[in-house]
C-alpha cells in the first residue's frame, strides 16, 4: 500500500497503520562520541538542525535507540521535536542496557524498565515503534518478546519490530506475538541479509526498515583514505574492518563507480547507495543518518531518486567481479 508525501511515495509498515517515507532520519550517530560505539564529537545545536532540516523537507519518521549515546540521542530528538510543529513517528530500541561504569550489557530481562526510561527521555506518551536492537543472549528472546508483546497492548508502544534478528529468531518471536518490522544492516557492501532474510520478511509481510545503506559514510563519495586515517579513536569506524586494507580499496572504489552514476542525474554518491538498498522489493524504507543541515540536504534527493535496473545491474557487475 503507498500514497504520496512531499518526498514522494510513501509505504505503509508491514502490519502498521504506519505510512514512512522512503527515507527516515537515523540518529545514531548524533549520540555523540563518549560511548562505545560513537562516531566521535557532536554538537547538539548541529544535530537538532540537521533534524529540523530533515522534518522540514518532508521525512517523516525518526528512528534512534536508548543506547545511542547512553540515553543521549533520545535526548536531543526530544529537543529537536520540540521546537518544531512537525509530529514524525518516532522508533527507538531496547536491549542494550548500561550502568553508572558506562559499559554496554546486552539483556532482554530489562525491557519493561528501558521502556519506561525511553517515554522519559523522549517526552512521548507512546512510542510509534518500539523495536528490540539485538536478540542477545539468544536464549532470552522468547521473554523479550513477550514483554514487547505486553507492551504493545499496554499502549505504552504502537507498534513492535525486531532488529538484527536471524529468521530462525524471527520464527520463535512470530509463534507469540505478530512482527511488524524487521531493522537489519543491508548496503551494497553488506548483502548478508538477501538470501534468507529479506525474502522471509516479504513473505511474511514484515516491513524491512535497513540501516547503513551507505555503510556508515564508506558510500557517501565524501570518504577518502586520508579521512579514514585521520578518524579518531572515539569514533567507531577507526576499528571496523570495511574501513581497513584490503576491503577499503575496494570499498572506495564502488563508492566511485556510485559517483559516476550519481553524477550523470546530479546526485551524490550516496544518494545512489540508498537508491540500491531501495531497488530491493522488500525494502520498506532506508534510515538515512544526518549530523549537519547541510548532510540532511546532500542525502534528501535519495527520497525520490531510483535507479534504472541497467543502473542497479552496472552496480551488480562491480559487485559480482569484487566478489561482493
Amino acid at each position: 500500500m503507498t500514497n504520496t508525501s512531499p518526498l514522494g511515495n510513501t509505504k505503509q509498515l508491514g502490519n502498521s497503520d504506519m505510512q514512512l517515507t522512503s527515507i527516515g532520519f537515523g540518529a545514531w550517530a548524533i549520540g555523540g562520541g563518549d560511548w562505545q560505539y560513537g562516531w566521535g564529537a557532536q554538537e547538539d545545536s548541529d544535530s537538532i538542525a540537521a533534524i529540523h532540516a530533515a522534518l522540514d523537507a518532508g521525512i517523516n519518521w525518526i528512528d534512534t535507540a536508548a543506547v545511542y549515546g547512553l540515553g543521549h540521542s533520545e535526548e536531543v530528538v526530544a529537543r529537536a521535536l520540540k521546537s518544531t510543529s512537525h509530529k514524525p513517528y518516532v522508533f527507538t530500541k531496547s536491549s542494550m542496557t548500561w550502568g553508572e561504569d558506562r559499559k554496554i550489557v546486552q539483556t532482554m530481562k530489562k525491557i519493561r524498565e528501558e521502556v519506561e526510561q525511553s517515554l522519559r527521555r523522549l517526552q512521548v506518551d507512546a512510542i510509534d515503534l518500539y523495536q528490540i536492537h539485538w536478540p542477545v543472549p539468544d536464549d532470552e528472546v522468547e521473554e523479550g518478546w513477550s514483554t514487547m508483546a505486553a507492551l504493545q497492548r499496554e499502549g505504552k508502544v504502537r507498534w513492535i519490530g525486531v532488529s538484527n534478528f536471524s529468521v530462525a529468531q524471527m520464527e520463535r518471536a512470530i509463534k507469540i506475538a505478530p512482527i511488524t518490522s524487521l531493522q537489519p544492516p543491508y548496503s551494497a557492501i553488506n548483502r548478508a541479509v538477501e538470501d534468507s532474510i529479506l525474502p522471509f520478511c516479504k513473505q511474511h509481510g514484515i516491513g524491512v526498515i535497513n540501516y547503513a545503506p551507505m555503510h556508515s559514510g564508506l558510500l557517501t563519495g565524501a570518504m577518502n583514505k586520508e579521512r579514514v586515517a585521520a578518524l579518531p579513536e572515539n569514533d567507531f569506524r577507526s576499528r571496523a574492518k570495511n574501513f581497513q586494507e584490503p576491503q577499503l580499496s575496494r570499498n572506495l572504489a564502488l563508492a566511485e563507480l556510485m559517483k559516476q552514476i550519481g553524477a550523470r542525474h546530479g546526485v551524490m554518491a550516496g544518494v545512489v547507495a540508498i537508491a540500491w538498498t531501495l531497488h530491493n522489493p522488500a525494502i520498506t524504507a532506508a534510515i538515512v543518518g544526518g549530523r549537519s543541515a547541510q548532510q540532511v540536504e546532500g542525502v534528501l534527493p535519495a527520497a525520490t531518486f531510483r535507479l534504472s535496473d541497467a543502473e542497479y545491474a552496472e552496480i551488480g557487475k562491480f559487485l559480482t567481479e569484487q566478489g561482493l
